[in-house]
């Protein structure tokens, strides 16, 4: 079976969308179809008229970097659109800048929805943005877990031989699969991001600064795993209802790199009993 064309069924029904009065080659009047033709495409983009040809047929099938952007730009593709003509190409998208620590509305709807569970949004570089009451109440005000610039990460390596030193009331967070498991799991994700926005200072300036003061993290670093976490089960040790037991999600919030993270409680349990007294007493 042939592999099917993405590539070319994406460009050129982006091609066949775009008039040639939006593409600043005058009016479409004359013509029986509103899009671009192949050779204007072509003259716009800086290649030839048979790569276009072919490209579209499915006879060329791995254009550069440079050739998918300059094609992406000539049809005035949007973010979102021009990352899945690269990934069409199976070339990585290119880096959008900086992390972006801008919660859009959509976000904080969505979290107001899940007000029955704590629910945190994170940074793509793991920098807390955003909590909800249910948070606090279950896991603490996060302004005094005394994290780094608010980022996850550099909590849990902020110590210069390695092992963590917050104390159960900033940061009450358990994994059951073992601290090092949990590290391993959120390095393997930074790296991610860190592949993602190469040109960021502010993350590139963080891993820096924990490559020099955490040998653990420095050793995480060198063995090259990347992966984003995606998910783990927690104890929560509370001051006042006790051990929690707790499920952790993450969640990508779409159009973003954002990481929703709920904490749930199993139905008809202790832990359901206890979230739900969090919940009474903080008038969630």
């Amino acid at each position: 079976m042939a592999p099917t064309n993405n590539f070319g069924t994406a460009l050129r029904g982006w091609r066949e969308r775009l008039s040639p009065l939006a593409g600043g080659l005058g009016s479409a009047a004359d013509r029986r179809s509103p899009g671009l033709r192949r050779e204007e495409l072509a003259r716009l983009a800086g290649v030839s008229v048979d790569y276009v040809v072919r490209l579209e047929q499915g006879r060329a099938r791995n254009p550069s970097a440079q050739v998918v952007t300059a094609l992406a730009r000539a049809l005035h593709l949007d973010t979102s659109e021009r990352d899945h003509l690269f990934r069409c190409a199976r070339l990585a998208p290119p880096s959008n800048g900086d992390v972006s620590l801008h919660v859009p509305s959509s976000v904080h709807r969505l979290v107001r929805h899940m007000g029955d569970a704590p629910v945190a949004v994170y940074a793509a570089d793991w920098t807390l943005v955003s909590w909800n009451r249910m948070w606090t109440a279950a896991i603490g005000d996060p302004r005094t877990y005394g994290w780094d610039l608010g980022n996850l990460v550099a909590g849990m390596f902020r110590s210069s031989d390695g092992h963590r030193v917050d104390s159960i009331a900033a940061w009450p967070v358990r994994s059951w699969a073992g601290d090092e498991a949990e590290e391993e799991s959120l390095v393997a994700d930074l790296r991610v991001t860190a592949a993602t926005y190469p040109d960021d200072a502010r993350l590139a300036s963080l891993v820096d600064r924990l490559l020099h003061t955490s040998p653990r993290f420095a050793h995480l670093w060198s063995n090259g795993t990347a992966g984003l976490h995606t998910g783990d089960r927690k104890t929560v040790e509370h001051p006042v209802v006790g051990d929690l037991t707790l499920d952790l999600d993450v969640l990508m919030a779409p159009g973003s790199d954002l990481r929703i993270v709920a904490y749930t409680a199993v139905a008809a349990t202790d832990d359901a009993e206890k979230l739900d007294a969090l919940r009474a007493d903080s008038h969630v």
